[in-house]
């Protein structure tokens, strides 16, 4: 959390894998209490791990983009939804030894309890494919429309979603503030 924030989509290529924390700063009303214009309290953290990993590769690509393109999946999610701009984001993001990705992810999610994390969840989903379309669009879809194969889920309520959202953000609640 100590490195100086950029913003998104990431100016630069760069290998590795790690964790990373997404910050909002917009006009997007429900947001205002979780706007971190300074970069301290993400709205979501992630992690990207080598290609592979998943399986128990045994020697990881260490140099393969994996942080960087996760983030730039991520930029492309912002820019797909019809009512955020990517340019209301900020990032943070530290390469990591392969080892310790998972456990610097859950600490921070812990510590932080980002709100697409634990409240609105989906935002770091990817298409489902074929086979799950009978399942139900995540809440970050449902608020955040525009990403094309969540339209093909089962819908949820947006009303529903708004008030996870006004419980989440209720003053005295929200999780994660020091």
């Amino acid at each position: 959390m100590g490195r100086t924030p950029g913003s998104l989509p990431l100016a630069e290529r760069f290998g590795g894998s790690g964790v990373y924390a997404l910050f909002y700063d917009g006009d997007y009303e429900p947001y205002a209490p979780l706007c971190s214009s300074d970069a301290t309290h993400p709205i979501y953290v992630g992690k990207a791990v080598p290609p592979g990993a998943r399986k128990g590769a045994v020697a990881p690509d260490e140099l393969a983009p994996a942080l960087h393109g996760r983030i730039q999946e991520h930029a492309n999610s912002l820019e797909a939804a019809g009512n955020l701009s990517v340019a209301d984001f900020a990032c943070r993001y530290l390469v990591v030894v392969p080892l310790w990705i998972t456990m610097a992810e859950r600490f921070l999610i812990e510590r932080y309890q980002p709100c697409w994390n634990v409240c609105i969840e989906g935002f770091g989903l990817h298409d489902p494919g074929k086979g799950r379309l009978g399942a139900l669009r995540p809440w970050w879809d449902t608020l955040h429309p525009g990403r094309p194969w969540a339209a093909r889920l089962q819908p949820r309520d947006q009303a529903e979603a708004r008030a996870r959202l006004r419980a989440f953000t209720a003053p005295g609640t929200t999780p994660g503030t020091p």
